[in-house]
């Protein structure tokens, strides 16, 4: 079924946003801050896809869940949708992270 992957992609960033809306964790904690660093991490992440390309390490998987679209050789349309999901998502388990653990001060032993 094409555009499978995708969609659960899309699904599960709706999930991890309602979450992020809900807890306000990163998107609705502080816009700016996220913004930037989902398009840091996100170009980060890209950069290195392609380099893994470029040197031979990274090729495109096949399968039938795949939309079949390449933005360039070896690099599916659905793979730059994940590596924002990915990255998102690493952003609102920093979030919950930082809020569910205790904060150490520097007078706290190890």
């Amino acid at each position: 079924m094409p555009g499978l992957y995708l969609a659960a992609i899309l699904v599960s960033a709706v999930g991890v946003a309602v979450c992020d809306a809900r807890a306000k964790l990163a998107f609705w904690h502080d816009r700016r801050r996220t913004l930037i660093l989902l398009a840091l991490g996100w170009l980060f992440l890209i950069a290195w896809d392609i380099a893994g390309i470029t040197a031979g390490v990274f090729v495109k998987g096949t399968g039938p869940w795949f939309l079949g679209i390449d933005i360039v050789p070896h690099l599916p349309l659905e793979e730059p949708v994940f590596l924002a999901f990915l990255t998102y998502l690493t952003l609102v388990l920093i979030g919950a992270g930082e809020r569910l653990l205790p904060k150490r001060t520097a007078g706290d032993a190890s």
